[in-house]
């Protein structure tokens, strides 16, 4: 097996217009605080956990692993800005504990700006289907949810192929045609796990003249979001301070918020050993709200320690 070798190849076709770049450096961002108000913590926490999420049927969260890093590649965009939102893509990455690819990597989060999304969606999809949905279990979401990402309106949209690995090993922990997974005599329990889903690709295209009215700070933000991370296109987060409503309320946030990096941080963070997929998305929205009730006491203090006596 060979997971680069597809997405190699629709970098090679989407790289119809100059600007190709991928990340070395960083660069400092300066993220804005937002407070939400209503419903307690622990309660706005697990809903945002569970609304914001999508893997495929029966899997728990994946994410991007340690041991294949990440490789930012933009087509598409002035070199400038191609560089600029590569560097920012890979810092959320940096951040996030990854190791970024060396100069020359095949890269895996692939980052396509156009004009006509659908058109440029549709014509990856059909000339490589395989690589948007490999044939084996775990690796993407639906058919219906793939024709879905080729026909939506979004000013960006985006779609992961996973792979499940055994968490120990990283050896593939399932049946791949052609592939057979190594025997091993680790063993689980009735609750846990060896098995984690790894992320391996990330397609983000962005529709550029839908993109108008928000900055580009914010867009690179909204890319980095969704692309280490499984987001739900459809979810409803109006209620949530986080960079994904930019599109609906440009005045939200400058970039990612305190709270979309405590989802990453908690998404990166938390053991997903748990057999049950929702069990793994309610550990990672425990760790999201130690986090966040952390934050909240750490501010409260400052404040009682500014207040007049």
């Amino acid at each position: 097996m060979r997971p680069g070798s597809a997405a190699a190849a629709l970098f090679a076709l989407a790289l119809a217009a100059p600007g190709l770049a991928r990340a070395q450096d960083t660069r400092e961002t300066t993220v804005e605080d937002i407070v939400v108000l209503g419903a307690p913590l622990r309660e706005q926490v697990e809903t945002f956990a569970d609304t914001v999420v999508s893997p495929p049927h029966g899997r728990g969260p994946a994410r991007w692993s340690a041991r294949s890093g990440i490789c930012v590649g933009v087509v598409n965009l002035q070199r400038e800005a191609a560089q600029a939102m590569a560097d920012r893509v890979s810092e959320v990455a940096m951040e996030l504990g990854l190791p970024i690819g060396e100069p020359g990597c095949s890269p895996n989060v692939l980052i396509i700006a156009t004009d006509d999304a659908p058109t440029l969606t549709a014509a990856l999809v059909e000339r490589s289907p395989n690589a948007f949905r490999p044939p084996y279990s775990g690796a993407a979401r639906s058919r219906l949810q793939l024709r879905r990402f080729i026909e939506t309106d979004r000013p960006v949209r985006w779609w992961h192929v996973s792979l499940p690995v055994n968490s120990e090993t990283g050896s593939i922990a399932v049946r791949i045609p052609g592939y057979a997974p190594p025997r091993t005599g680790t063993m689980a329990s009735r609750l846990t796990t060896v098995i984690q889903n790894d992320l391996r690709r990330a397609y983000v295209i962005i529709d550029i003249d839908q993109a108008e009215g928000i900055t580009f700070q914010q867009l690179a933000d909204y890319v980095a979001m969704v692309a280490f991370a499984q987001i739900d296109p459809d979810a409803d987060l109006s209620g949530f301070p986080t960079i994904l409503n930019v599109f609906d309320n440009p005045t939200i946030a400058f970039g990612l918020t305190d709270w979309d990096q405590a989802y990453l941080g908690s998404l990166y963070g938390a053991e997903l050993n748990q057999r049950n997929p929702n069990a793994q998305s309610g550990a990672v929205a425990a760790l999201m709200f130690r986090e966040r009730n952390r934050d909240a006491a750490e501010a409260a203090a400052e404040v009682d320690a500014d207040a007049p006596e």
